[in-house]
């Protein structure tokens, strides 16, 4: 692509993205509108290209999700950890904090949690699952508080520090189950025991308990960020650290505190995970809910209530297609391929509401 000299003397690209003053909201709704539309007619295209009818399949993505009880309870499984952990990294969004270590943070979660599930399992019932929440939100938030502390003092990059502290966290669960916390009751292959049933959420409605603690987190950080002077740092420090130093703020401690208070979130997903689904650790407790989440957060502009909508309709989704797996008999694969197309879409559509192309004319202005 050709380039020219600009007045700063570097050189300037034929085409470049500039950030878009904000479409009125009929506008951005029609054009969200218009990419799902053309989604839908891309996965039908590769539906058709396998053999298959797309709207026999669209609706089975559906229906799917509902069709019986027990669907709808896994849809709702599905929902809760992935509504959860993004509520907990938009506090970090927030700040300009980019925070992908949410996995590593879930896991750590799980794991203070589940020492208290192994080693303490004889603790009444309330206060064992109590002790494990608040364990699960301290691992969590002392993994989310690390690279927090190295960015505020060294100014250390938060994104591959977080990145690496997820193999860190993965890695560590892979020695603790071969060795310190191995069961000793279990030959041949080393795994971890089987929690006692105090250290089992209880079943409400016939999901676990994690879905009171998800719409609780909801409520709470819709109330944090809407209406918390500590949010509005937040804020401030994500627009301008200097700007929030000239105004007073401490920005170092804003930073720690917001860090841990994200991780913590995403460590409760850790606790409910292992202690509502596997009813054990696992090194796959995260099953990737960390870097969906992530999506989810952007896709609903960081707002908590915009989340809960986003989320809702990615477990959709996600569930949909695993019965469209089994009554299309399609591979997982096939089902993974149509989701992303759904999201190619969405989400660029998402770039163009906030940037635009700028072309440069002549004299290197665009």
């Amino acid at each position: 692509m050709s380039k020219s000299i600009g007045k700063s003397g570097k050189s300037e690209p034929l085409i470049r993205t500039i950030k878009r003053a904000e479409l009125p909201k009929n506008r951005a709704l029609a054009l969200r509108l218009a990419a799902l539309f053309l989604a839908l007619i891309a996965g039908a295209i590769f539906i058709l290209s396998i053999g298959n009818n797309p709207f026999a399949v669209y609706t089975t993505m559906v229906k799917g999700a509902f069709r019986s009880k027990l669907a709808f309870q896994g849809t709702v499984k599905i929902m809760i950890p992935l509504l959860i952990t993004s509520l907990g990294i938009t506090l970090a969004f927030r700040m300009k904090f980019w925070n992908i270590g949410a996995e590593g943070q879930i896991i750590m979660g799980a794991v203070f949690a589940s020492y208290f599930a192994i080693f303490h399992g004889d603790m009444p019932h309330w206060l064992l699952i109590t002790v494990m929440i608040i364990a699960g939100m301290i691992g969590g938030g002392l993994t989310g508080l690390l690279p927090a502390y190295f960015k505020a003092k060294y100014n250390t990059n938060e994104t591959l520090f977080t990145l690496m502290l997820n193999y860190i966290a993965l890695n560590f669960v892979v020695f603790l189950r071969e060795g310190p916390w191995a069961d000793p009751t279990s030959p041949g292959y080393k795994k971890f025991a089987i929690f006692p049933a105090e250290a089992r959420l209880d079943k409400v409605f016939g999901i676990h308990a994690g879905w009171i603690i998800a719409i609780i987190v909801l409520i709470v950080v819709f109330i944090y960020t809407k209406f918390t002077k500590q949010c509005y740092e937040v804020d401030v420090v994500g627009e301008s650290q200097a700007t929030a130093s000239y105004a007073g703020m401490n920005v170092k401690r804003i930073i720690l505190r917001t860090m841990f208070l994200s991780g913590a979130i995403c460590g409760l997903v850790g606790m409910i995970e292992v202690s509502g689904n596997a009813g054990t650790m696992t090194e796959g407790v995260s099953r990737g809910v960390g870097f969906t989440a992530i999506i989810v957060a952007w896709l609903a502009n960081l707002k908590p209530l915009s989340i809960f909508v986003i989320a809702t309709l990615f477990s959709i989704m996600e569930k949909g297609s695993s019965v469209v797996e089994s009554t299309f008999g399609v591979s997982e694969a096939c089902a993974d391929v149509l989701q992303g197309i759904i999201l190619f879409f969405v989400i660029g559509c998402e770039f163009f509401i906030r940037y635009k192309f700028a072309v440069r004319k002549k004299g290197g202005k665009a």
